[in-house]
């Protein structure tokens, strides 16, 4: 198909594609995912969410304008969960739980968490280790889209994901950070995606040796609820 990505699954309003780690989604010196797509597939593609280079895994784009202003109000309104596996070479400060802050630009193109909490990150997590390897397997819940929120929330636990250099992660062959699945409702029918990470040496071990059985359906896990705080406009 592509080295740039594989296809998972076409419908007649969008197809998902597995991005492999590398590739740009918009055209940079090259010609970007969605333009590589188009090439491959024979037919226009509408973006409506995106994924870091350095992260691979699951992402949807339209067929029609018309689906994809859907889409993007899906993923505008978080009404498509989305589900990230990741890798640490370093110990968590906690097994599992919220990491909620608001985000402001550090230096060099990275980005810090905040304690305020005005218009936050959210992600919640939950984390396992593996006997006889030196790696701690994260999956990831964002509740809110943020740039880079999944890589910072994992670097202020004390767990930098491996590879990412920018976040001071430990050294490894790729940024261990994959989109895993996606679980959206979209005129009235249910659709659910998972895709494991084959890339990536410490990924393909993991994934030959059925280590995300446990989270193969991930939307099928007890998850909290997070309601964003109201804003308030003071009066008088």
């Amino acid at each position: 198909m592509s080295t740039a990505f594989n296809l998972v699954a076409e419908t007649a309003d969008f197809v998902v594609l597995d991005k492999a780690a590398g590739v740009s989604f918009h055209s940079e010196d090259g010609a970007g995912l969605v333009v590589q797509a188009e090439q491959v597939l024979g037919f226009k593609l509408f973006a409506v969410h995106r994924l870091d280079k350095v992260t691979s895994g699951l992402i949807i784009l339209a067929r029609s304008s018309e689906v994809a202003a859907q889409l993007t109000s899906l993923f505008t309104r978080h009404q498509v969960e989305k589900y990230y596996l990741a890798l640490s070479l370093t110990k968590p400060a906690k097994k599992q739980g919220w990491v909620k802050g608001d985000m402001a630009a550090a230096r060099r193109g990275a980005w810090k968490l905040l304690k305020s909490q005005s218009n936050p990150a959210v992600s919640y997590f939950v984390s396992k280790g593996f006997a006889g390897i030196p790696i701690r397997a994260f999956l990831i819940k964002p509740y809110s889209g943020k740039t880079h929120q999944i890589r910072v929330a994992l670097k202020s636990v004390g767990a930098a994901i491996a590879g990412d250099r920018l976040y001071q992660g430990g050294a490894a062959d790729r940024v261990y950070l994959h989109a895993f699945a996606l679980s959206f409702t979209l005129a009235g029918k249910l659709y659910q995606y998972q895709q494991a990470p084959e890339q990536g040496t410490y990924f393909q071990q993991l994934t030959h040796a059925g280590a995300w059985q446990q989270w193969a359906e991930p939307w099928q896990l007890t998850w909290p609820d997070y309601q964003q705080p109201q804003s308030t406009t003071a009066t008088g």
